[in-house]
C-alpha cells in the first residue's frame, strides 16, 4: 500500500514539472545583414500601409468635395401664386395708361403683371444705385417713380414680376465692347437688327445683370425673370469666337445653366422667385437646344418657374401634326404643353427640385404671316384651356403693344366655377386611370391563371396511364 502511495505521489510531481516547464527557447545569432533587411522590412511594411491610409483619406476628401461641390436650388421662403398675367412695357408701367391695366386686371381673373424693368434696348427703367450700374449709366427714368408703382400694384394685389433682358443688349456696345460677342476679327458681332449681343461667357457682365435683378427684389417685386438668357441664333453667328481660356471647356448648354445657377443663389438670398424665358422649339430638338444653348430640363433644376414661349405663329408648317400651327391655337398650345411634360418627365428625380411650368401664350395677331388668322378673345381662349387640359395651371399673355381684349377673361367668379370643373375633369381622369390600371391587372391575373390550368391540365394528361397500350 505504502508503495503504491509512493509511486502515485511521484507520478503527480512529474505531471505537475511539466506543467510548470519554461518553453525552450531558442538563440539566434542573426548577421548585421539580417537585421538590416529585417528593419528595412519593417519600415517598406509601414510605409505601404502609410500610403493606403492616405489614399483612403483622399479618396474620402474627394468624395465630401464632390458632393459639396452638387448645386443645390435655394427655395425662396414664400408662398407661389397661381399666376395669370399679361406683359406690360416700361412706357406703358410708367404712364397713366397703366391705369387701364389695373382696372382690366381688377375686372377679371388675370392677377399679374410682367414689367420691362432691362428693357431689349439695354435700359434700365427706373433710378437704380449702385457703382456699377452708374459707371455703365444705362438708367434711364421711363417708369418715374417706381415705389408709388409698386404700391399701387400691392393695393390691388397684383403679383409683380420684373422682365430683366439678358444677353441681348445693344447699349452695353457703347460702354462696354469688351463685354460682347467678337467676331474672329475683333470686331463687335450684330444680329439682323443690328443689335449686339453680350458674350454669356462674360462673368462681369453676369455682376451687372444680377445686381439690376436684386434692385428689383429690394423694390418689391415678387419674381425677377430672366429673358434672352441664350446665345444669339442669328447668321454670323458661326463667325463669333470664344478664347478657350474664356470657356473652360464650357458648351453654350452648360454656361447658360451655369448663370442661372448664379442668378439663382443671389436672388434666393433675396428672398425673391426666379423665372427664366426660353424657346418653345428647344423642348424635345436637340438642335436647338445647342444651338441657343437652352437645356430645358437643366434649366428648370434652378429656376422657380419656366416660361415656355409657346406662341403658335413661331411654330412652322407640320409640328404637332398641324397643316399651320398658327391657325389651330387649341392644338398647337396642347402639344407644346404636352412635349412639356414629357421632356421633364424624363427627367424627373423624386426629392430633387424641377420648376412650375408656366407658358408665354400669343395673344397678338401674326399677320407677317402668308397664312394666320385673327386672335381676339376666342382664340386665347382656346389657348388657356390647352394650358389646363395639358394639366398646367398658369400662364402670360403676350402683346407687345399691351393691347388686350379683356373681355376675353374670366371674371373672378367664373374662374372659380372653371376651376372646380378642371378639378373635378382631372379627378376623373385619374380614377379612369386607376380603374383601368386595375382592370388590366385582373386582366393579366386572369391570364396567368387560365395559363397555369392549361399546364396542370397538360400534366394531368401526361401521368394518366395508356389503358389500351397496357394492354395490348
Amino acid at each position: 500500500m505504502k508503495r503504491f502511495l509512493a509511486i502515485n505521489i511521484l507520478f503527480c510531481l512529474v505531471l505537475f514539472g511539466c506543467r510548470r516547464q519554461t518553453p525552450l527557447v531558442y538563440n539566434v545569432n542573426k548577421s548585421d545583414e539580417l537585421r538590416e533587411y529585417e528593419s528595412e522590412s519593417i519600415r517598406e511594411s509601414q510605409f505601404e500601409e502609410s500610403l493606403e491610409q492616405q489614399k483612403e483619406m483622399e479618396e474620402a476628401e474627394s468624395m465630401a468635395s464632390e458632393q459639396a461641390a452638387v448645386w443645390t436650388k435655394k427655395i425662396p421662403n414664400k408662398t407661389p401664386v397661381r399666376v395669370k398675367g399679361v406683359y406690360v412695357s416700361a412706357k406703358v408701367a410708367g404712364s397713366g395708361t397703366m391705369q387701364k391695366i389695373i382696372d382690366g386686371v381688377d375686372a377679371t381673373e388675370v392677377n399679374a403683371v410682367v414689367i420691362d424693368i432691362l428693357d431689349d434696348k439695354g435700359r434700365i427703367e427706373y433710378a437704380m444705385s449702385g457703382d456699377l450700374i452708374a459707371s455703365i449709366g444705362s438708367v434711364e427714368e421711363t417708369i418715374p417713380d417706381i415705389g408709388a408703382l409698386m404700391a399701387t400694384l400691392k393695393a390691388h394685389s397684383i403679383y409683380t414680376i420684373a422682365r430683366v433682358v439678358t444677353f441681348r443688349d445693344p447699349y452695353l456696345e457703347t460702354v462696354k465692347p469688351e463685354w460682347m460677342n467678337h467676331n474672329g476679327d475683333g470686331t463687335v458681332f450684330h444680329d439682323n437688327s443690328g443689335m449686339a449681343w453680350v458674350d454669356p461667357y462674360n462673368r462681369e457682365a453676369w455682376e451687372y445683370k444680377v445686381q439690376v435683378a436684386e434692385q428689383c427684389a429690394d423694390v418689391g417685386f415678387d419674381e425677377i425673370q430672366f429673358d434672352y438668357v441664350r446665345f444669339c441664333t442669328e447668321k454670323g453667328m458661326n463667325n463669333v469666337v470664344y478664347p478657350a481660356e474664356e470657356t473652360q471647356g464650357m458648351d453654350k448648354t452648360e454656361i447658360i445653366a451655369e448663370f442661372i445657377k448664379y442668378a439663382s443663389d443671389r436672388l434666393a438670398d433675396k428672398n425673391v422667385f426666379m423665372s427664366a424665358d426660353v424657346f418653345g422649339t428647344i423642348i424635345g430638338s436637340y438642335v436647338d437646344t445647342i444651338s441657343v444653348g437652352q437645356d430645358y430640363a437643366a434649366m428648370a433644376g434652378a429656376v422657380d418657374y419656366m416660361c415656355p414661349m409657346i406662341y403658335p405663329s413661331h411654330y412652322g408648317n407640320g409640328n404637332f401634326g398641324l397643316d399651320v400651327p398658327d391657325i389651330h391655337p387649341y392644338e398647337a398650345i396642347l402639344g407644346a404643353c404636352n412635349a412639356s411634360k414629357k421632356d421633364l418627365s424624363l427627367d424627373f428625380n423624386a426629392g430633387v427640385h424641377q420648376a412650375r411650368v408656366r407658358p408665354w401664350l400669343q395673344g397678338f395677331t401674326a399677320s407677317y404671316l402668308s397664312n394666320y388668322i385673327h386672335y381676339g378673345p376666342s382664340e386665347i381662349r382656346q389657348e388657356i384651356q390647352a394650358v389646363y387640359d395639358s394639366g398646367y395651371d398658369e400662364w402670360l399673355i403676350w402683346n407687345a403693344s399691351n393691347e388686350y381684349q379683356w373681355d376675353g377673361f374670366l371674371t373672378d367668379e367664373a374662374a372659380a366655377a372653371e376651376d372646380a370643373q378642371i378639378a373635378a375633369k382631372r379627378e376623373a381622369a385619374v380614377q379612369a386611370a386607376i380603374a383601368e390600371s386595375e382592370s388590366e391587372m385582373e386582366s393579366i391575373e386572369a391570364s396567368k391563371a387560365e395559363e397555369s390550368r392549361a399546364i396542370e391540365a397538360a400534366k394531368a394528361e401526361t401521368a394518366v396511364p395508356d389503358t389500351a397500350a397496357a394492354q395490348g
